[in-house]
């Protein structure tokens, strides 16, 4: 099978889950990766994704003498390395070219027989030109902020690649639009359920509703705290966030506003990594993640959070937005129209009243989708198959 090289600008990041489950899920597969990496992130992550960045070879640090390796046979891709190059305007096209380059020759070294990147950024950019000079195909992940929110010279990118990733079938329709002789393939970000144990046949939930995710307008953690404002005083509501972000401060604000005039209970936990999450997640009665759209365009088009919660045998409260509506039923959970904070504090109190046994047959039925449909498995198998036939 194909040695595949994997561009990334920074890793790990401890939101960025999908990158490391992939490649993992890619090396169970059979592939060999060379992973590239432009940062190193210092930041807290996952203890699986730092273990894996110690595989990471840094692109800066690539000798100047791996140019050599490209060698007058792969001349023919110089033409379009160098026209992708003369698209780009958010990028110096000196530095791209350069480092382009050097990791062409890292490509070759390494026996690469395919490139592919996440985000449709400078980490993109720079695997398009460097595959083109090294003569192998490549393709790009794009996820929603770097195509709603800050596109670099997106346009260029999509017709260059080989291949374009949509994690959800609005975002590939939207990238057609944008490039209509693109080649989208939708491959949508899966999980693995044996890591998630639902709550034992018997046990009652501890009662709370549950956010994870970081603290940001995208996330609609502000419209559950609206939402709850519209609930009545007799029915308390709990509500636990896991997460940090800008708007942290806000919010703890208008939880402690919440705690004063409706009785409702939010409290701040803080980031957790996947084992908090795996360990406590299933003990809640539901999950919340009402998505929506920032006013900067940012989005979450295929979230991850969502099949962990369903692995983990919880309803779903969240929205009828881009992937969540390919991933939430009536069966498993609950959807409202973004932003709507009066439908969102009605599904609160439809989730909050439910019998355990009503709970425990929305949550199975939530795992036995993600098992079906979205296993990290099957995400492998297909972007394998579509890599292998390029």
């Amino acid at each position: 099978m194909k040695t595949i090289a994997y561009v990334i600008n920074d890793f790990p990041i401890l939101s960025e889950t999908f990158i490391g489950n992939e490649i993992r899920a890619m090396e169970k597969r059979g592939h060999h990766i060379v992973p590239f990496v432009f940062r190193t992130h210092k930041g807290m992550a996952q203890p699986e994704d730092i273990e894996l960045a110690k595989k990471f070879l840094c692109v800066g640090d690539i000798p100047a003498r791996r140019i050599n390796k490209i060698g007058l046979l792969r001349c023919c891709g110089c033409h379009r390395a160098l026209s992708f190059v003369h698209s780009q305007r958010l990028l110096g096209r000196a530095s791209l070219l350069w480092n382009a380059a050097k990791l062409a020759g890292e490509l070759i070294v390494h026996n690469c027989g395919h490139v592919h990147a996440h985000f449709a950024g400078g980490g993109a950019a720079h695997a398009i030109v460097a595959a083109r000079l090294a003569g192998i195909p490549m393709s790009f992940t794009c996820h929603g902020h770097d195509v709603y929110a800050e596109p670099e010279d997106l346009p260029a990118k999509l017709a260059a690649a080989d291949k374009v990733i949509a994690v959800c079938c609005d975002l590939a329709g939207d990238l057609k639009r944008i490039q209509p002789n693109a080649e989208v393939v939708s491959i949508a970000c899966g999980t693995n359920p044996a890591r998630f144990t639902p709550r034992p046949a018997g046990q009652s939930s501890n009662g709370r509703l549950l956010f994870v995710g970081r603290l940001v307008p995208q996330k609609g953690v502000e419209d559950i705290m609206q939402a709850l404002e519209n609930v009545p005083q007799r029915e308390i509501i709990n509500v636990d966030i896991i997460g940090d972000g800008p708007l942290r401060n806000d919010l703890e604000k208008r939880a402690v506003l919440l705690i004063r005039q409706r009785g409702h209970k939010v409290r701040f936990l803080g980031s957790q990594d996947g084992a908090w999450i795996s360990s406590n997640g299933p003990s809640y009665a539901a999950v919340i993640l009402p998505f929506k759209t920032a006013p900067d365009g940012s989005r979450d088009t295929g979230p991850l959070v969502v099949k962990e919660a369903m692995a983990m045998g919880l309803p779903v409260i969240s929205t009828t937005y881009m992937g969540v509506k390919e991933m939430v039923t009536q069966e498993t959970g609950i959807l409202v129209e973004p932003g709507d904070h009066l439908a969102l504090g009605a599904a609160i109190r439809t989730i909050t009243t439910k019998s355990e046994p009503a709970l425990r047959a929305m949550g199975l039925a939530g795992r036995k989708r993600v098992e079906a449909l979205f296993t990290l498995e099957a995400q492998a198998a297909k972007l394998s198959e579509m890599i292998e036939a390029v």
